[in-house]
């Protein structure tokens, strides 16, 4: 933060120079307008664009005197959801100095685009082809909207196709889709059965339109009966719940892929994500308020902005767009909850929250097992376990043994009776688990460990360790167990190098940090061992019973406990 008020402070004494502040630039400037500009980059470096947006108003002067100005400018208004603003500054004030940024191209192409002056648009597209500059996002950008002008203008597909793999596959099925074209139902089914490079389950909800929108009711229905809520997107459960509640209108009402502007949002909807799972969230943001832009009737692609916001800890911003989301659409209404109740454990306690969801709970009444899995997961977390088993107790009644999940719910509920001293039962369902799914890597680590815990087992629990430990060599909490397993059968020097990289991966956990302090111990290293179980005091999560552990450790050392 300092750095960067230093650098503005050395930019505002650089134009205070006597020889540039006769500049043709800055001569007509007074302080007021450079202040309020500098204030506006500094909100806008440090990600607060709201008040950036409030300071580069109020400098509005600027706009065909300063280079930079418009290109901030811009950007700022679009990441305040002002797209049609953004596009209107350009146009008033575009000039040949200020106009060296993409972005600027970009928002006049689609502006044309939507005004279905195709001409036009191609030529701001070739005009933003000069400030790509290497980069692939948005060489991806010109060259797929070049193929949809194509599609709109001629109403053919563009035999000039650059590949860019997939992302170019899902644009030649909303391609096909706009066309009416017979191979569409082909283009979405390779998609939706694409299981190379990521989630593809989203163009369900598209294939599913798709059926919808040329009365193929009973083929759709028969691919939602095969959907499990408990292992589907927050979209396809949404899907899911209009199809079994004949709901069809609803599909046309946020999307067709022969609205033209439909289809291109859904482009822009893609470059978010990308973004976003890069966690460049303003990037994220800026082309999900375009794609919104396009398409503010798809109002669920809003959870994406909702999801950047909370990752970044803009719980106000949060809950504005949260408010987007009623009871009309059950699915994205139970998402307004659950990030509600995150957003007040965040801010005010775990109970609060854990009353707040309870509360909004109670008032569903059928709530899918979904909601159900969700709750008993807000139970556990807030270790409230016996809540949890009575909640895991009816999803084992609603599902059978054939979901996908089932075995998940089992060691969901075996941890939740290991937590209450229930070892019998928890044994009972941990190992059902692995009799599903005998290689899941946490289920043999949560089993294994609770039996070293126990002193019970120890040679049969170190081996389901090891295979856990080919599976997943990098994972914290397994190489902790594995490192425990060692210790329990003194083989120290061999603990040692497992918890020390257990201790690297997670220095905050205070369990980790308890047993590299035992370890150490046994391998007389004392004054080492001291050190690291005197940070596990210092640790946020370490619990009271520990706290006295520890205590009586650093008094007496192992060999009197």
């Amino acid at each position: 933060m300092l750095i960067k008020f230093f650098k503005l402070f050395l930019i505002f004494l650089f134009f205070q120079n006597p020889l540039y502040s006769k500049s043709n630039i800055f001569s007509d400037l007074n302080s007021h307008y450079l202040s309020n500009y500098f204030s506006g980059i500094v909100a806008y470096n440090n990600h607060d664009n709201s008040e950036a947006l409030n300071f580069f108003r109020s400098s509005k002067f600027l706009i065909k005197k300063h280079d930079s100005y418009l290109e901030r400018y811009i950007y700022s208004l679009v990441l305040e959801g002002k797209v049609q603003l953004a596009t209107n500054e350009i146009k008033k004030n575009l000039t040949e100095n200020n106009s060296t940024f993409f972005e600027a191209h970009l928002l006049l192409a689609l502006d044309s685009l939507k005004k279905k002056k195709y001409k036009e648009s191609k030529e701001h597209l070739q005009k933003s082809n000069t400030y790509i500059d290497n980069d692939r996002i948005s060489l991806i950008i010109v060259e797929t909207l070049k193929e949809y002008l194509h599609l709109f203008e001629e109403n053919k597909l563009s035999n000039t196709k650059k590949n860019f793999g997939n992302f170019s596959l899902i644009n030649e099925a909303f391609q096909r889709c706009f066309l009416k074209d017979k191979k569409t139902e082909n283009y979405f089914m390779n998609l939706v059965n694409n299981e190379n490079n990521g989630d593809y389950s989203r163009y369900l909800f598209f294939y599913i339109n798709y059926l919808i929108e040329n009365d193929r009711y009973e083929e759709a229905r028969s691919i939602t009966e095969n959907l499990d809520y408990l292992n589907s997107s927050l979209l396809i459960s949404q899907t899911k719940y209009w199809i079994e509640n004949q709901k069809f209108e609803e599909f046309q009402k946020i999307f067709s892929c022969k609205n033209s502007q439909d289809i291109v949002s859904e482009l822009f909807f893609i470059i978010a994500n990308i973004y976003s799972s890069e966690k460049d969230f303003e990037r994220s943001n800026f082309y999900l308020n375009i794609s919104f832009n396009l398409n503010p009737k798809f109002l669920f692609n809003l959870s994406l902005l909702v999801d950047n916001y909370y990752f970044n800890e803009d719980y106000e911003k949060t809950l504005k767009i949260l408010n987007s989301f009623d009871k009309k659409n059950i699915f994205y209404y139970w998402y307004k909850l659950k990030k509600k109740t995150q957003i007040i454990s965040k801010q005010q306690n775990q109970e609060s929250s854990l009353n707040f969801i309870n509360s909004k709970f109670k008032t569903f009444k059928d709530p899918s097992v979904k909601m159900i899995f969700d709750i008993a997961n807000f139970h556990k977390n807030a270790k409230k376990y016996k809540e949890a088993i009575y909640y895991y107790d009816q999803i084992i009644l609603k599902i059978g043994i054939e979901s996908p999940l089932y075995s998940e719910i089992l060691y969901r509920r075996g941890g939740s009776y290991e937590r209450i001293g229930d070892y019998k039962n928890s044994d009972k369902d941990l190992i059902k688990s692995l009799e599903i799914n005998p290689d899941d890597e946490y289920v043999l680590n949560y089993l294994a460990y609770s039996w070293l815990e126990r002193n019970y087992k120890i040679d049969t629990a170190l081996k389901m360790l090891e295979r856990a430990y080919e599976s997943k060599s990098n994972d914290p909490y397994i190489i902790d167990s594995i490192g425990w397993a060692y210790y329990l059968i003194k083989d120290y020097s061999k603990a040692e190098k497992f918890l020390k990289r257990a201790v690297e991966l997670m220095p905050e956990d205070p369990i980790v940090n308890d047993h590299y302090g035992d370890i150490l111990w046994r391998l007389d290293r004392k004054i080492q061992a001291r050190y690291f179980w005197k940070s596990v005091l210092y640790l946020e999560e370490t619990e009271e019973k520990m706290i006295e552990s520890i205590k009586e450790k650093l008094i007496n050392g192992l060999k009197n406990i």
